[in-house]
């Protein structure tokens, strides 16, 4: 169900969503309608056969962008591999879902504070002037560990991160109490995380959650990441509205999206320190 953008139901919405990205830094949401479930298993399968390509055949998709290529031989990460997608997926139906989803979504997140309508819009509209997708595959570990840590924890660079996953889980999220907790996902939900971009722009009152995968038996685990970004020239501002001497200074400077991503790239662990004030 599409809630209608200003009704009693949106705004409601709109102040769950600010409380769940505020306190938890993401949220599951239901997505069947939008998202068939025979799109996504067809698209599970395709991504499936995709990895069991060759590695001299995979090796061949090379991009000049960050985090855009066939990545299989990383010793950070030895048991994922992925291939980046800039502004494309698999299957148009799911294409059209991640345009649907980012603009609903970024303004539910921020319209609970009250700004100006013609401030939100404009300012989503701007933020997510990009995306690229991360088809990824985790591979079992040939040790006898039960439990193996398959990419380590860390906070996203983007705006919003969709997260969906097929019958493997392993999500797991930092409470702010330092807890990890297994996000469970239903076969007809996404999670929805808190990039480092939109935690800047909330003068830090949404929480960008630190996040890890890890594996828990002897199945391989496929997940797709769809990544919002601005364009490289965005500057990244706090809105005068969100800033309160008393409760709230102002917590980060302005910035070019570009500026925020060369950190990211180098020191993703403290990518916004440079940006603290």
């Amino acid at each position: 169900m599409r809630l209608e953008e200003g009704s009693e139901e949106w705004k409601e919405m709109s102040k769950k969503v600010r409380e769940a990205c505020e306190n938890h830094g993401c949220f599951i949401l239901r997505c069947d309608e939008i998202l068939p479930k025979s799109v996504s298993e067809e698209t599970f399968h395709h991504m499936k056969a995709l990895f069991d390509l060759s590695d001299e055949t995979k090796e061949q998709y090379v991009t000049p962008k960050p985090y855009r290529n066939y990545n299989g031989k990383n010793s950070v990460i030895p048991l994922s591999e992925s291939f980046g997608i800039d502004d494309t997926f698999l299957l148009d139906k799911a294409q059209a879902f991640a345009n649907f989803m980012w603009p609903q979504e970024t303004h539910l997140s921020v319209e609970g504070y009250g700004l100006p309508q013609h401030y939100i819009s404009a300012n989503g509209e701007n933020m997510i002037s990009t995306s690229f997708s991360r088809l990824i595959k985790y591979k079992v570990s040939e040790s006898n560990n039960e439990y193996e840590t398959v990419l380590p924890s860390h906070t996203d660079g983007s705006v919003l991160t969709i997260v969906c996953q097929k019958d493997v889980p392993g999500l797991e999220v930092l409470s702010k109490t330092d807890k990890w907790i297994e996000v469970e996902i239903p076969d007809d939900a996404v999670v929805v995380i808190v990039g480092d971009i939109l935690k800047a722009w909330s003068n830090g009152r949404l929480h960008a959650v630190t996040h890890r995968v890890v594996l828990k038996g002897v199945k391989e685990r496929y997940s797709i990441g769809l990544f919002a970004n601005p364009n490289e020239e965005m500057k990244v501002e706090v809105p005068d509205e969100l800033v309160d001497n008393q409760i709230h200074p102002l917590r980060y400077r302005p910035f070019a999206f570009g500026e925020y991503y060369s950190s990211y790239v180098s020191n993703p662990k403290e990518a916004l320190q440079f940006a603290c004030i």
